[in-house]
């Protein structure tokens, strides 16, 4: 005969029911981050980049803001005073105590130069008598007054045409490509003498020059990235739903094309000023007498062997422009990649 037997608690009986206190699988510990946020993270985490920040930044500030300091005419002659060498008041630092090598003897170029007591160039002066500390400033601002506005020139026109080429018909595209591949295929330097030669030499025709050929590169990177984009399911519904290409290119496209446009940029910057400073060494970019890098080693070369100094400065001024443009450059292409931590 069966017998009622008490109900027999489970073995698997939770022995508390109140579960708020136990870890769900999968669950973020931690604040949330935004993609921008992440980016900031690892660029500020990468030192290297960081360092090479805060050097293009001095280097920026001292150009823009130095003439304002050293209010001497970058311009003015004095050649009582030509190439004297570099003088930092009466500090007796080697380089920079106004001493000079003149057939084997070392002398004091300032005092056989009867130059006024307490006037010190600090990187002494060049062939003409000309500051060249106040040469420098002008020159380092103007190289990268020119790049930086032949590379807005290049995203004004690269970005563009880089999402009217990737959204466009198969027909249009492959047009715009036609006329990509004509202007590439001429070499550059023959582009820009031949510019130069109709537009009037100064500022505004060595930026066209250089701007005129640059967006190529920014075209095409735009339009490779607009192919990958487009095939996306909030592009694709945006379609269905028939909103216009313009507006799918401002509200989808471009915020998505943001790291692509500000990593090519980093790197369009050194790129254009190594170009400003090669054709104005070759003598056909800024005209005299204004100062740029590139002119400014120009008339240093032709006195080198014995005046190395004339050279040297603006040399690696450049170098060192160009250097930390390209490791900032490195830093924000790591920064905005995902995948880098």
């Amino acid at each position: 005969m069966a017998q009622n037997l008490p109900p027999q608690e489970s073995e698997f009986q939770f022995v508390s029911n109140d579960l708020s206190n136990l870890p769900i699988s999968g669950e973020v510990v931690g604040d949330s981050r935004t993609y921008f946020q992440d980016v900031k993270r690892r660029l500020f985490h990468n030192k290297i980049a960081m360092v090479a920040g805060i050097i293009l930044l001095l280097i920026v500030l001292i150009a823009f803001l130095g003439p304002a300091f050293v209010p001497t005419d970058p311009n003015a002659q004095n050649v009582l005073f030509a190439n004297l060498p570099p003088k930092i008041g009466n500090l007796n630092i080697p380089g920079f105590n106004g001493m000079q090598t003149v057939a084997g003897h070392t002398v004091d170029a300032y005092q056989q130069a009867h130059v006024p007591h307490g006037t010190y160039y600090v990187f002494g002066t060049d062939y003409l008598g000309r500051d060249l500390f106040a040469r420098v400033l002008y020159g380092t601002r103007l190289s990268i007054i020119v790049a930086v506005v032949a590379t807005l020139l290049d995203l004004f026109i690269g970005v563009p045409y880089g999402i009217v080429s990737g959204l466009a018909s198969e027909r249009v595209d492959t047009f715009m490509q036609r006329i990509i591949e004509i202007i590439s295929s001429v070499p550059d330097l023959i582009v820009v003498i031949l510019l130069l030669i109709v537009l009037k030499p100064g500022l505004t025709s060595i930026t066209i020059a250089i701007a005129f050929t640059g967006w190529i590169t920014m075209a095409r990177l735009i339009r490779a990235q607009v192919f990958k984009l487009k095939e996306n399911e909030y592009v694709l519904a945006s379609q269905t739903l028939g909103e216009s290409k313009t507006k799918i290119a401002w509200k989808h496209l471009i915020p998505n094309l943001s790291s692509t446009i500000i990593i090519q940029t980093m790197f369009s910057i050194p790129s254009a000023i190594f170009f400003e400073a090669f054709l104005s060494f070759i003598g056909i970019g800024i005209p005299a007498p204004n100062a740029s890098l590139g002119t400014l080693m120009s008339d240093g070369q032709k006195a080198f062997h014995f005046l190395p100094y004339q050279m040297w400065i603006p040399a690696l001024i450049l170098s060192l422009i160009m250097i930390t443009t390209n490791l900032v450059g490195d830093g924000l292409r790591d920064a905005f990649d995902p995948q880098s931590d």
